[in-house]
């Protein structure tokens, strides 16, 4: 019992600064909560959860949402073991669950109501033919979509109206609501043109090519391909030795030499058989600093159709709590009062990622909030290795702070590519679940996705509620 109220002391007192820098008495109580598990999780609790369990008590597991509450509750039960009154009466089940109870109601402003059969939401990136095709997008709302992605990376106002167009009757035929999210590209570097020399079809390991930042691709002795960028500045910002990934981390290359307006990127990994340099793929620099604005003069323009058509704004490559700002500064005034319109912020970089308990608080009570987990650009930029890690944190803060999360990037990509799923593509997709909404990208087969997921997820759902499992009775033994 000295141990758990030592800790809630220290909790408590590390909070205060936490709580202050994050608005202080104007703090949401999601917000407080964060601060608490925050200080909290700067603690190593392992051996202290042993000694609990052993006497039958809470281990301060899944306690994101309810942290204070947690631990009051387990200072209550040894009070009444070691005949010691508590510092404060245990709370009463409605506020035990407050943090849960207002998750799903961040959830349900976010996205729309819950479905009647499954907690988790399905969003899906819609093709250009969703366009021109509404039977296909009828096909997907009845299968289970209940948020449209557009991309504003690709396509145009035009079409972006007609999807969104599109989706929304589509719920309505069916008497529910489909959300639409419109992503904004940001300062997303791609691949322009590219040289490749007779008979090199494919880069390889030792391979060199060559990023240009202006004018035509150039070939010589030393690089039988090179490409030109969609951001020509990032060219002159790379120093020898800095690590550059391309097509989602496929290619991992190193600088070698720059200057001129012309960078050498040395071949180190790459899968078998080599990759073919092609245009418009994505570029990773996760050692270069860049100092972009996070916004575009594109995503300017792209926000005006976004504010006509979305219920939210996909926030791409936000990583400091200014650029929380920067983005409401753009809205006009009647934009800005408009309060249901909701925010996503693309966690896709470090800074994001270390940012990411003052994003949240920066962006609390302007609109509704969510969180996507982007994990194309976080894998590159943070390693594969480390991604499992970082995806596991972000739930954990973001359901402290009753932010709901969106799991994006390759979920059960071979199924809505191919038609067939893979064992670790469907395990990752049951883990999902845990997240409030689950994003499947396009694809030939992505009816088949929507169908295959929104089964998973409504099963998924009797076995466990964020990380606490819940005991549904077994039926196979």
């Amino acid at each position: 019992m000295d141990d758990v109220l030592a800790l809630r002391v220290a909790v408590l007192d590390e909070a205060s600064g936490l709580i202050e820098r994050f608005g202080g008495a104007a703090a949401s109580p999601a917000i407080v909560n964060l601060a608490h598990y925050l200080c909290l999780r700067h603690h190593d609790l392992r051996a202290m959860q042993r000694r609990l369990m052993r006497h039958g008590l809470s281990s301060l597991g899944g306690l994101e949402s309810r942290t204070l509450p947690t631990i009051d509750a387990v200072l209550a039960m040894l009070g009444s073991l070691t005949g010691r009154p508590p510092p404060a009466p245990m709370t009463d089940e409605a506020e035990f669950f407050a943090g849960e109870t207002r998750l799903v109601q961040a959830t349900d402003t976010l996205f729309g109501p819950e479905p009647p059969h499954r907690r988790g939401r399905i969003m899906v990136t819609l093709p250009t033919e969703a366009a021109g095709d509404r039977a296909f997008v009828d096909d997907l709302a009845r299968y289970g979509m209940d948020v449209a992605r557009i991309n504003c990376a690709h396509d145009d106002p035009a079409t972006w109206r007609a999807m969104a167009a599109n989706a929304r009757t589509a719920g309505e035929a069916l008497g529910r609501r489909i959300s639409v999210l419109m992503d904004i590209a940001g300062p997303k570097i791609r691949t322009g043109a590219v040289a490749v020399a007779d008979g090199r079809p494919r880069l390889r390991i030792g391979d060199a090519f060559r990023l240009c930042a202006e004018g035509e691709p150039r070939l010589d002795a030393d690089a039988s391909y090179a490409a030109g960028v969609s951001l020509a500045e990032m060219v002159n910002r790379l120093t020898v030795g800095d690590r550059v990934l391309y097509n989602d981390s496929k290619l991992e290359g190193v600088v070698e030499s720059c200057g001129g307006g012309e960078a050498l990127i040395r071949v180190r990994r790459v899968k078998a058989g080599g990759l073919r340099l092609k245009p418009d793929k994505g570029l990773n620099l996760p050692d270069t600093a860049l100092g972009l604005s996070p916004l575009t003069g594109k995503d300017h323009r792209d926000l005006e159709t976004a504010i006509e058509c979305a219920d939210m704004i996909g926030y791409s490559f936000v990583s400091h709590p200014d650029d929380i700002d920067l983005l409401e500064g753009l809205l006009p005034k009647v934009v800005a009062e408009r309060r249901s319109l909701g925010l996503v912020a693309k966690i896709e970089r470090p800074e994001a990622v270390r940012n990411l308990p003052d994003l949240i608080a920066r962006a609390s009570g302007r609109r509704p909030l969510g969180v996507m987990i982007a994990r194309g650009d976080l894998a590159a930029e943070i390693g594969f290795e480390r991604l499992a890690e970082m995806q596991e944190q972000i739930l954990w803060v973001c359901e402290a702070a009753a932010v709901p999360v969106i799991w994006a990037t390759q979920v059960l990509e071979s199924l809505v590519r191919d038609g067939t799923p893979s064992r670790a593509e469907m395990t990752d997709a049951a883990m999902a679940a845990r997240a409030e909404c689950v994003m499947l990208n396009k694809g030939p087969a992505v009816c088949l996705g929507v169908q295959v997921l929104d089964g998973l997820l409504s099963r998924m759902d009797e076995h466990m509620f964020k990380k606490t499992p819940t005991l549904r009775a077994l039926k196979s033994w």
